[in-house]
């Protein structure tokens, strides 16, 4: 099995398949390039040089109150500093701290991040990974020359995985400037700079494999993908471009083994440069916030929808205080322009909404029960309504739970019951969830339970018409199977009023 990994020491990211091909037998024999283009560049030395003294390592350190922890840490698999932990606790348990090492102190346990990073401003910013130093303590920036540097934390976004840093140096550095990542082409050459292992600044080379990549790290994920040799520790580090530019930050890696196979992800400047300029100016984000949840339209959804072709995000439902209800959008529209900007799949969405200014009035296209509408939306502020949420998060209800009452129809796979109190009661339900009726049995063997739909959750609609009671269900299927249809497309809402939808096929 493969793993995505975060390019400092440790870190598992995200578990991933690793697939692994030959060349020629059933694939057939593979295409020589020309040799003029296969030998690639004649020398990288002079780029080299111009680059290596802009890019850093870095060297942050945690240190953690013993009491608060017991014998050995418990900490999520991909911090920044499992390893090191792991390390220190073996040593312990020794009695003993490594070479010329004080133990630290009973009451306290350190331990060290290594990554990479470069210089921006000459003044002294710093860009790196977030993960790189998490929650550090104490940042020590490491230039080519040996000088070491404090660094104080300017902002740092998690989404991007992004970091501003700020030094004080006694004269000016020399910094890199950022180039435009989306004038890059697959094939591109590029250079990798940065601290594998700790070994100190070293340059690799390749090329950009591909663009677009989705490895599902964050919701705004956007990769290129080069082979240029990156490890543990290039995380934070730039790729440049032929011209000396920053096209990317060096991320992730695909790796089943922890080291290089040639399969490295790197954050386009495209995605961070917005972050890092809102960093430096606020300490923090502040993205637009649309105010839906949306999910993927597949090729049924599409001809449920008579969609003619696969496209745009759906809507599966809005929030109570979110600009999009306020303007008019509803659950079951598809939206098919932002701001101008053409939505090819749902995952394109949050990207473009988060990019557009706080408060700005934008256009959206979107298509309705068969007709393309446009409505204006002025967006909100994400960060707020994600404090919002974090205030109003309530506990769970540990009452005990009467058994539902009310009649019980059986359709598509399913068995159906009214949303009466005895359902509410037993399910949790949250008052939110007003109308639908309540699933109480899933075939094992049906398309409903292929699609994930479990006992507790509400129909809510069949092809966007409401469904109040179990016998609603039953006549809605009647008629679609009369009317030729291959397909229903439910409105799906769990406990928690969550909405999403689900095409199921008709038998």
């Amino acid at each position: 099995m493969g793993l995505f990994k975060t390019m400092r020491h440790g870190a598992s990211l995200a578990l991933a398949g690793a697939l692994v091909l030959g060349a020629g037998g059933a694939f057939g024999p593979l295409l020589e390039a020309p040799a003029a283009f296969a030998k690639g560049p004649d020398s990288l030395a002079d780029l080299a040089a111009q680059i290596s003294d802009t890019v850093v390592n870095i060297s942050a350190t945690q240190t953690m109150d013993e009491k608060h922890a017991g014998a050995s840490p418990q900490m999520e698999p991909g911090t920044p500093f499992d390893d090191l932990f792991e390390e220190f606790f073996r040593r312990r348990q020794q009695g003993k701290g490594g070479p010329d090492q004080e133990s630290p102190p009973p009451h306290e346990r350190r331990s060290n991040s290594l990554g990479s990073g470069f210089v921006i401003d000459p003044s002294g910013i710093i860009i790196t990974n977030n993960h790189v130093i998490a929650d550090a303590n104490d940042v020590t920036v490491i230039f080519t020359n040996g000088q070491k540097l404090k660094a104080e934390v300017i902002g740092k976004d998690s989404k991007v995985d992004v970091a501003v840093l700020r030094v004080k140096p006694d004269k000016p550095l020399k910094a890199a400037k950022f180039g435009d990542s989306e004038k890059m082409r697959v094939g591109d050459w590029v250079v990798a700079v940065g601290n594998p292992f700790g070994l100190g600044g070293t340059v690799t080379a390749g090329i950009i494999s591909a663009r677009n990549r989705n490895i599902d790290s964050g919701p705004y994920d956007n990769y290129f993908q080069t082979d240029a040799a990156i490890n543990k520790g290039n995380s934070g580090g730039p790729l440049f471009n032929m011209d000396g530019e920053v096209i990317g930050i060096n991320t992730a890696i695909l790796s089943p083994s922890g080291g290089s196979i040639g399969i490295g992800f790197s954050t386009p400047s495209a995605t961070v440069e917005p972050v890092i300029e809102q960093l430096q100016k606020f300490g923090e984000t502040r993205r637009g916030w649309l105010g839906v949840r949306i999910q993927n339209v597949d090729d049924t959804i599409a001809e449920s929808l008579n969609l003619g072709s696969v496209r745009g995000a759906l809507v599966a439902g809005t929030d109570d205080n979110g600009p999009a209800k306020a303007g008019g959008l509803q659950a079951g529209d598809v939206i098919l322009k932002f701001d101008g900007v053409e939505i090819k799949e749902s995952h394109d969405l949050p990207k473009i909404v988060a990019s557009a200014p706080v408060g700005k009035d934008v256009e959206v296209v979107l298509l309705r029960q068969g007709k393309q509408i446009t409505k204006t939306i002025k967006l909100g502020r994400l960060e707020d309504n994600e404090k919002q949420k974090a205030e109003q998060t309530a506990k769970a209800d540990d009452a005990e739970k009467p058994p539902a009452t009310g009649a019980v129809v059986k359709a598509l796979g399913m068995a159906f019951t009214s949303l009466d109190d005895g359902a509410r009661q037993k399910y949790a339900i949250k008052p939110g969830v007003a109308t639908g009726v309540v699933v109480t049995n899933v075939d094992p063997d049906s398309g409903a339970a292929e699609k994930h739909i479990l006992p507790g959750e509400i129909i809510m609609e069949i092809n966007q018409e409401p469904v109040k009671e179990p016998a609603d269900v039953a006549g809605k299927i009647d008629a679609l199977k009369k009317d030729g249809k291959k397909s229903a497309l439910l409105l799906v809402a769990n406990a928690q009023g969550e909405m999403r939808f689900v095409a199921l096929s008709l038998p």
